[in-house]
């Protein structure tokens, strides 16, 4: 794995390492496992390489069976240090010829190739034992290695493992199975975005015939292009007569020399990383949901918490509080025999903590919990537009989460609401005491008349009342308060049932506020992290492919 330098002293390459490292963990439980894996592997081999020679390049022979590999080998060499055969496989473990033996050993030990030749030291002929040496390009570590297509498992293990390793890709051809299947779709075909760091020799040349060598080259070409190896670098040589076996030596001494194909390998590495993490495409930027969509979030979840039964409740009890302390004081008592909704839902005490503190109302039932996940699927999937699938479903398992959670926290949250519902109003103690003082006059008015009449009865001599206008003040006490105490009933039952809409109304906007942010406790904001770690994978994504 890199370590984040985070320095703007960086180099492309490191900034690119660290942007794969950096995706891959943003990744973390939404890409294929095998993406990731194959990222880490990238990181830890990127960590390996880069901390051994940069002054060798690593140069594989890869080929099947009879194409002339091993003696390809040995020409590039100049010496006889691979065991070359026509019909079998004669290379069972890697072998490697070094140029520059200075900082290789570590190398080869990383690589896992014990078989090492040194090309500086010049060979002894089998004639006259007089030392004879071919120029070999410098600083580098040419390894010949198990055909490809080896029936022996451990062979491709070893082949499978160094091709992922080296730093510059010879495919070995031959004329006779350069277009074979198994060779481009098993092998070259996987290794396409490496064309920087791959060359594609047709060894055997001398077999074909001089009309036919261009033909065979073409098409060879083509099959190429469909591979997707771009740009195509193709050689024919002939090991057996040494026919471009001197251009084949001078262009891996020219990348040799250039000392970049470990970093070019590196970064086809990442390219191909980046791509698997992304799994088929990043899709675009996603941006959270708009307010209609939260508000409509919102909407869903009150009604399946039935803030509607609520919001009637807190009408109807107000209703019925109000004329129990506004109406006619003879008759009002009798409102009082009358259930209040808010009690039977739990929502009158103001004793109880707010978050302790739950309603009465009956569970949510299917038809509840179906609109409640709708509505939280609903806005997921508009969180979602434009994202690949492996997000959308993320991004739905984030607003998901705490599905199970949402009735008790919607439910917490009326009946934090709910508790201050049943407060009194500030008119309806005038309101009562001008009940009373009325009541009271026509009380006074009554027994003034029930005195007299009791004098009368008694054959007292009773004085005239008072009048006014000819009524009698008494008539007028006890008339003018029922009047009055009727009008003032009337007048206070309208002005409470005014203020229950009012007061349903204020309940409804506080509960729909308190159920938001229930909604985006529990679905927004897990939805909007989900997204911002989204866009954060797909910018660290960008930057890994970046160059």
């Amino acid at each position: 794995m890199t370590r984040r330098r985070g320095r703007a002293s960086a180099s492309p390459l490191e900034q690119r390492l660290e942007a794969l490292d950096r995706a891959r963990e943003l990744g973390e439980g939404v890409v294929p496992g095998p993406a990731a894996e194959a990222a880490l592997a990238v990181l830890e081999r990127a960590t390996s390489r880069r901390s051994l020679s940069p002054d060798h390049t690593v140069v594989g022979f890869f080929g099947a069976t009879g194409s002339g590999k091993s003696s390809l080998f040995n020409a590039v060499t100049g010496r006889q240090l691979a065991r070359a055969a026509a019909t079998r496989p004669t290379t069972s473990r890697p072998l490697a010829a070094v140029s520059g033996s200075e900082g290789s050993a570590e190398l080869l030990d990383w690589l896992g190739v014990d078989e090492r030749h040194l090309l500086d030291e010049p060979e002894a002929s089998a004639r006259g034992g007089r030392a004879r040496r071919k120029a070999a390009p410098g600083g580098v570590v040419l390894l010949d290695l198990p055909d490809f297509d080896s029936t022996e498992d451990s062979h491709r293990e070893v082949v499978e493992r160094l091709a992922g390793q080296v730093d510059l890709l010879v495919w070995v051809l031959d004329p006779q199975k350069y277009a074979d299947a198994a060779v481009h779709h098993g092998f070259i075909r996987r290794f396409a975005g490496h064309g920087a760091v791959s060359v594609v020799v047709l060894n055997q040349s001398d077999r074909l015939a001089p009309g036919d060598r261009e033909p065979v080259m073409d098409s060879l070409r083509r099959i190429l292009d469909e591979d997707g190896v771009r740009p195509a670098r193709i050689l024919a040589t002939s090991a057996v007569h040494g026919d471009g076996v001197g251009e084949l030596r001078e262009l891996i001494g020219q990348i040799a020399d250039s000392r970049t194909a470990a970093g070019e390998r590196l970064a086809a590495d990442v390219l191909h990383a980046a791509d698997l993490l992304a799994d088929g495409g990043t899709g675009s930027q996603a941006e959270a949901p708009g307010r209609e969509a939260r508000a409509r979030l919102g909407r869903e979840l009150a009604d399946a918490g039935s803030v509607g039964t609520v919001v009637a409740a807190v009408e109807k009890s107000y209703r019925l509080r109000a004329v129990a302390a506004t109406g006619w004081p003879p008759t009002r008592w009798l409102r009082k025999l009358r259930p209040d909704p808010l009690r039977r839902l739990n929502l009158h005490r103001t004793d109880v903590a707010p978050e302790v503190n739950r309603t009465s109302l009956p569970a949510p039932g299917p038809a509840q919990r179906a609109q409640s996940d709708a509505a939280v699927r609903a806005y997921a999937d508009a969180a979602a537009q434009g994202v690949p699938e492996a997000w959308r479903a993320a991004i739905r398992r984030s607003a998901r989460a705490s599905a199970d959670r949402l009735p008790d926290a919607v439910d917490q949250a009326v009946a934090g609401v709910g508790t201050t519902a049943g407060k009194r109003s500030w008119w309806w103690t005038p309101a009562s005491v001008l009940q009373w003082l009325v009541l009271a006059v026509a009380v006074a008015g009554a027994l003034w008349l029930g005195g007299l009449a009791m004098l009368g009865y008694l054959q007292f001599d009773v004085p005239p009342a008072p009048a006014v206008e000819g009524f009698p003040v008494p008539t007028l006490l006890l008339l003018g308060g029922i009047v009055l105490g009727v009008a003032a009933a009337l007048g206070a039952g309208l002005a409470g049932r005014l203020a229950a809409r009012q007061r349903a109304r204020s309940v409804r906007r506080r509960l729909e506020a308190a159920v938001d942010d229930v909604a985006a406790r529990l679905v927004v904001e897990p939805v909007a992290a989900e997204l911002t770690r989204y866009n954060d994978f797909r910018s660290a994504l960008e930057a890994a492919r970046a160059g």
